[in-house]
């Protein structure tokens, strides 16, 4: 054994040292450095500082966002389960109750002085090339184009190799409790639940905001003869959609749009849908998304949101998924969104939690993520295939862990005189046979 890794003085010592000083409790994970030493548990996965490099960014940048910087550029890695890791992670914070990473002044000065005397000292290193660079004030038209092209155009080849044959980037409904149950089976049933929930007949017109690579546009037009009208403000997204519904002939049930939602005109559609769409509105713009879904959809049409959720302490997206992901997210508790639709005048009618359907929907991503890296990494570059790997899982882990939600939550509008239109029990409600 060499004699960094044993000295009590290598890097990884110091550095250890200094993160339990400042977390206020003993790493779970084992520590190596640039150096070769090592400290930490043994049987525990093994986080990697592979340069000084890393070092310097976690001191202009503490906490996540300087974490996923040296993650990302493969500057730290984890040697061993990736989510074991994190999740080792997570559990001392919450049971031994670790304090965040805010580092007081005295902090810094030893940081900076142990920095000094392992070399770790310059200038700040500059952001990943895949870090979001947005401009102008959040939720703009053109700052809501360009946080969906960052993320939606990434390249439709990208998303093919990630995805099953669906194409449904959202929480699959899982009716298996088989672990090597097919992916594209849990999309197809979540797309009949949401079908079966917004009482979809032929010839009944669906909005579908937020529509993604046309999952839900063509199974509602293929398997319930709907007409159909879908809206996304990613141009990739738009010309893949209008390939399929060319592909399969459905040009006559199924319109594509390119557009922003504030700018989608008319009305008296019999449905509205809107999945993992919201999340990307923004908070104060929410009430006005809620009020346009009640304009959009006729008196006694069903509305229905699925969006993913975040607690009270923690709302928006977290510093990771928000500078590499969705740029300007921002997730709320479950109860906050419900308000919101009921202020808007929809009326809340049943409100169904997905959020283990989303650890194995979640899961299932970043196995395939593993078996085709290769291929990825020919078409993103290394790094942007680790960011979709941190990405994915952590996300599965949040998800896990409940700092993370999931819902479908299904409204209405009711009538002037408040009728539903709905029968009074939910068995009920996906009889439907005629269009309104």
């Amino acid at each position: 054994m060499s004699t960094a890794r044993t000295s009590r003085s290598g890097a990884a010592h110091r550095l250890a040292a200094l993160a339990e000083d400042v977390l206020g409790g003993p790493l779970p994970v084992r520590l190596r450095t640039w150096d070769g030493s090592e400290t930490g548990p043994a049987d525990a996965p093994t986080v990697v500082v592979r340069s000084r490099r890393a070092l310097r960014r976690l001191l202009w940048q503490p906490g996540e966002l300087g974490l996923a910087q040296a993650y990302v550029t493969a500057e730290l890695d984890v040697d061993g389960d990736l989510a074991e890791a994190l999740r080792l992670m997570w559990a001392a914070a919450r049971e031994r109750r670790l304090r965040p990473p805010r580092l007081s002044p005295a902090d810094r000065l030893r940081a900076a002085a142990l920095a000094a005397r392992l070399g770790a000292v310059g200038p700040r290193p500059p952001a990943p090339g895949s870090q979001a660079r947005l401009r102008g004030r959040p939720h703009t038209r053109s700052r809501d184009r360009a946080a969906v092209s960052h993320h939606y155009d990434l390249s439709n080849d990208f998303y093919r190799l990630l995805l099953d044959e669906t194409m449904a980037y959202s929480c699959g409904y899982w009716t298996s409790a088989e672990a090597d149950a097919d992916p594209a089976d849990a999309q197809r049933a979540k797309l009949e639940l949401i079908s079966r929930k917004l009482g979809l007949t032929a010839g009944a017109r669906l909005l579908d905001i937020g529509c993604g690579w046309g999952s839900l546009a063509l199974h509602a037009a293929e398997q319930h003869k709907t007409q159909v009208t879908a809206v996304t403000l990613a141009r990739e997204q738009a010309a893949h959609v209008r390939e399929r519904v060319r592909a399969r002939g459905l040009e006559h049930r199924v319109k594509v749009i390119c557009q922003d939602y504030r700018d989608i005109t008319g009305g008296d559609y019999d449905a509205v849908s809107t999945v993992e769409m919201g999340e990307h509105v923004g908070d104060a713009e929410y009430p006005a998304f809620a009020a346009a879904l009640h304009r959009l959809v006729r008196p006694q049409g069903r509305v229905l949101v699925q969006q993913m959720s975040r607690g009270r302490t923690a709302p928006g997206g977290g510093a990771f998924i928000e500078a590499y992901i969705a740029p300007d997210m921002h997730m709320r508790p479950l109860g906050e969104t419900v308000s919101l639709l009921e202020e808007a005048g929809l009326e809340v009618r049943h409100v169904e939690s997905m959020r283990e359907h989303y650890v194995r929907t979640v899961t299932a991503w970043e196995r395939t993520l593993e078996r085709r890296w290769d291929e990825v990494v020919r078409l993103v570059g290394q790094e942007t295939a680790r960011v979709w790997r941190l990405y994915l899982v952590g996300g599965a882990l949040a998800f896990e862990q409940r700092r993370m939600g999931v819902d479908q939550i299904l409204s209405l509008r009711p009538t002037a005189r408040g009728s539903s239109g709905m029968p009074a029990t939910p068995e009920k409600w996906y009889e439907r046979t005629e269009s309104p």
